[in-house]
């Protein structure tokens, strides 16, 4: 064979190869989304929304009070479409928080709890159990909402800001940064696509369905909970839970979602 049509040989076969294996993906990926959209049909999540809303009145710690007139940013025991507005900027605190560290100081200023221990605690700790199941109910109070997260405030802007370091920030024994996995499109991990969060749409992918149930563990994760497991598969110290790297990184997703609609809580494989 001469080598210019071994070479237009060479090509076409290529090309059939590689759209073949485009078909593959694109039929692989539909298969992955009808899957998905079967398990959103009775989500397990829902039992902890329940679980979630009864905490949210029980009356617990030293004070015997519940958390019914926890503020989360639009008043007093006001929880409907909360969740697609945080993090935000708390005068109380003087800080950027989250619904989970905003949870906290709810937890220390109305029912008096010590919740040092808490945050020393392992997710999968009966100690973080009530913070998850109360991120389900909260969260839910905002499903088909659009995040509204605001960046008016200095500190909102800062902590939205350190988050984009943070996301960008290469360290650890592999090099990595949240951006080696999230900051490419179309990058996959076995079957799992990986949102480019530096995009409206891929930020969305990954803020607006987190907490989810995870039915591959059989366990509900929390924002927190995912947030500290991406740093971990990185080979970084963990974050301890709450803190401003946890809550810059969490700003930073949901500050590109703006105006996506929330599907908390969500399912993931």
């Amino acid at each position: 064979m001469q080598p210019k049509h071994m070479k237009a040989t060479l090509l076409a076969a290529a090309s059939v190869f590689a759209a073949s294996a485009l078909a593959q993906q694109d039929s692989t990926t539909a298969g992955i989304e009808a899957y998905r959209e079967a398990l959103q049909d009775g989500n397990p999540a829902d039992l902890y929304v329940d679980s979630g809303a009864e905490i949210w009145k029980k009356k617990a710690g030293p004070k015997n009070a519940s958390l019914e007139k926890c503020d989360l940013g639009l008043g007093a025991g006001k929880v409907k479409g909360a969740y697609a507005q945080l993090p935000r900027y708390f005068k109380d605190t003087n800080k950027v928080q989250d619904l989970e560290s905003r949870l906290l100081t709810c937890m220390e200023k109305l029912q008096g709890v010590d919740t040092s221990e808490i945050v020393k605690a392992s997710f999968t700790s009966p100690k973080k159990a009530d913070l998850v199941a109360l991120s389900a109910y909260v969260s839910s109070e905002s499903k088909g909402m659009k995040v509204k997260v605001s960046m008016s405030h200095p500190k909102e802007k800062e902590m939205y800001d350190m988050g984009r370091r943070l996301f960008y920030y290469q360290a650890g024994p592999y090099d990595f940064a949240c951006a080696t996995c999230h900051g490419q499109e179309g990058k996959r991990i076995r079957l799992q696509d990986l949102p480019y969060i530096p995009s409206a749409e891929g930020a969305a992918k990954g803020w607006t369905t987190w907490p989810a149930y995870r039915v591959s563990s059989g366990q509900m994760w929390s924002m927190q909970w995912r947030i500290n497991d991406c740093f971990r598969q990185q080979r970084f110290p963990e974050p301890i839970y709450a803190s401003d790297v946890t809550v810059a990184i969490s700003s930073f997703m949901a500050g590109n979602s703006n105006g996506y609609p929330m599907q908390t809580p969500g399912i993931k494989r």
